[in-house]
């Protein structure tokens, strides 16, 4: 079990409750750290404590026998390039819990055709099985942050796309949603070929980025990462 996120051990002091076989807990607060150091001390060889940023830390490496499961209250100035990340290695996790401002959480959970849906939905539901879990008004927390938080479940589907398919669904969803008020054949113009990967995808050039689901932009990634060079 990873756990990775702000505070001084109340989530840490719940894991270990769990049933978790280890857990590892990430923190870059050192005052965090230290809070934290007596855990430690109670739960050896169950509790580790890494001081670092979780961004440059692999949960493989830290976690090298599976199942693996990362439960964090995330930082709301780093939540989507950490889960970006994460989504990058899903297949080696069994599943993630994660709190995030709940504007994000209803981000990554859209579905197509509705105006929160863009590139987070895509790359998450892609790579997981994605359930908004629960709400929490500012109030649940001391002190209370300006906004609502939500926790989601990912539920990682057991394939790995590879490095390469996944830079070309970073590359796709990000030129098809950048400019979303244009049909697909112009946003995706700067990509090169835009025309004919549709025609090849069986996708209508004048469709736009919200009302294509997850299938679809999988299909055109798969193009894209094919092409040679």
């Amino acid at each position: 079990m990873l756990e990775v996120g702000p505070g001084p051990g109340g989530l840490t002091r719940a894991l270990l409750r769990s049933a978790a076989a280890k857990v590892v807990a990430v923190e870059l607060d050192r005052r965090a750290v230290a809070a934290l150091a007596e855990l430690q001390d109670a739960f050896p060889g169950r509790l580790r404590v890494v001081e670092g940023d979780a961004l440059r830390l692999d949960p493989v490496a830290l976690l090298p026998t599976a199942p693996r499961r990362i439960v964090a209250n995330l930082p709301y100035n780093v939540a989507t390039p950490l889960l970006v990340r994460w989504l990058r290695g899903a297949a080696a996790l069994e599943g993630m819990t994660l709190m995030f401002q709940q504007e994000v959480a209803e981000r990554i959970c859209a579905a197509p055709d509705t105006e929160a849906y863009g590139r987070l939905a895509v790359l998450a539901q892609w790579r997981a099985r994605c359930t908004l879990l629960l709400r929490l008004p500012p109030g649940a927390f001391s002190p209370a942050p300006k906004v609502w938080s939500a926790v989601v479940g990912f539920a990682p589907y057991a394939d790995d796309p590879g490095p390469a398919l996944f830079t070309a669904m970073e590359r796709l969803t990000a030129a098809a949603f950048g400019q979303r008020r244009k049909m697909l054949r112009g946003s995706l113009r700067p990509l090169g070929g835009a025309e004919a990967m549709l025609g090849a995808a069986g996708i209508a050039g004048e469709r736009r980025a919200e009302t294509l689901g997850v299938a679809e932009f999988d299909r055109l990634a798969r193009l894209l990462a094919a092409r040679p060079g």
